[in-house]
């Protein structure tokens, strides 16, 4: 069987990681990394643990291996990279974007997109389901929430998209992913200005009146830094995950055509369907905390100031939570991971669902079967985003 072994770097295990994971879950719940100094969990309970107890599993020190480090990150401007009170101040502020009336809202305005995108390929008989479909569709809504020019989205799409570019053992933080991150945020501290000189009814406006209140009792509006690395922060995460659900959607159908056919005679299946696809396929299966404080778990100690890997993807597939785990079923009925749990559950959950529910109908409608071109089709590999770059289908 060999030795056991896995870390986020390596793409040949990440593109078929399910017996290792499940040899972590069995043989090394607590799996320790020397050559990248981690520590990995993996069992579904341990991961839902660690993610509701910020007070030992940090997110301060970055929750990407590549930037993990032992002093905190100096940015009060990324959410995730913060923990109470910091983090409590700041999610009050953005979770108003994200209301069930502003997200029920959108509903029209995503449909909309979906079937424009949809009339485009109305000639052909094959397009890529993901570059010309489900990755346009997230960017575009998030853009749009923010207030992004229509006529600048697709490039907005495409900075974003190449802030998650990755190079062999160096992953995320590299020249190419940097270079599009500086372009990204150059380009929102513009947009930004030009709502404070004339405010509009978007978020970015929002952003910039917003007001939050210091230790000390201080009210103040946010920083040109911080209301930046707001922006930032939601358009990417708004973008990158749920393009990766739509493309795991587009290929996990294809493979379980009888299910498919189920969704599309009944598309009230459809809510249940996009839970199975999270915790089946999560589009982050990794996310990173460090400790404050030593830990033992499962017999294994691990210390204060440790980096630990949450191993959504796995815990996902933990048949100690899950009847048969790797069996895909539209009818599975029961909670997952893959959008975190505690503080840090995901503001935009709630958008993703809307965004995969209705993509998912849309195409449904105008192709109830598919063919994935597998040949064709082009895997993505980060340490903490896991999916598909390209999925071209027959259609």
């Amino acid at each position: 069987m060999g030795d056991l072994y896995w870390d986020p770097f390596d793409t040949e295990i990440d593109t078929d990681p399910y017996e290792t994971w499940r040899r972590l879950r069995d043989e090394a719940p607590v799996y320790r990394n020397d050559r990248y100094d981690f520590w990995a969990l993996s069992r579904y309970a341990d991961v839902e643990a660690a993610h509701r107890d910020p007070d030992t599993f940090s997110s301060a020190h970055g929750t990407v291996l590549e930037i993990m480090r032992e002093d905190p990150l100096a940015t009060r401007s990324m959410m995730i990279f913060t923990d109470p009170p910091d983090h409590t101040r700041l999610r009050s502020l953005v979770s108003k974007a994200f209301t069930p009336r502003r997200v029920g809202a959108l509903e029209d305005h995503v449909r909309d997109l979906c079937n424009q995108f949809l009339d485009e390929q109305d000639d052909r008989d094959s397009f890529d389901f993901l570059q010309d479909y489900g990755a346009r569709l997230p960017a575009m809504v998030i853009a749009e929430l923010l207030g992004v020019p229509r006529e600048d989205q697709e490039d907005a799409r495409r900075l974003i998209d190449t802030t998650f570019h990755i190079e062999p053992g160096v992953g995320m933080v590299n020249e190419t992913a940097m270079q599009a991150m500086g372009e990204l945020y150059a380009y929102l501290g513009e947009q930004l200005d030009e709502r404070r000189r004339a405010p509009r009814d978007d978020m970015l406006t929002d952003l910039v009146q917003a007001e939050i209140v210091d230790d000390d009792g201080t009210t103040r509006v946010l920083s040109a830094e911080e209301a930046n690395g707001f922006a930032g922060l939601l358009i990417n995460a708004g973008t990158e995950t749920v393009a990766r659900l739509l493309g795991w959607a587009g290929v996990v159908l294809a493979e379980h055509p009888d299910q498919r056919a189920e969704l599309a005679a009944d598309v009230t299946l459809l809510p249940d369907a996009i839970e199975e696809l999270l915790r089946y396929e999560a589009p982050s299966p990794v996310q990173g905390r460090y400790t404050h404080r030593d830990v033992e778990l499962h017999g294994v100690a691990v210390p204060s100031g440790s980096r630990v890997l949450l191993l959504t993807g796995s815990a996902g597939r933990d048949e100690r939570r899950y009847p048969d785990p790797d069996r895909f079923d539209i009818h599975r009925s029961g909670t997952h991971v893959s959008f975190g749990f505690g503080i840090h559950f995901c503001l935009g959950a709630a958008l993703a669902r809307l965004e995969g529910r209705v993509a998912l109908e849309e195409m449904l409608k105008r192709h109830p079967a598919w063919e994935v071109d597998h040949d064709r089709a082009v895997r993505l590999h980060t340490s903490t985003v896991r999916g598909y770059a390209k999925v071209p289908v027959r259609v």
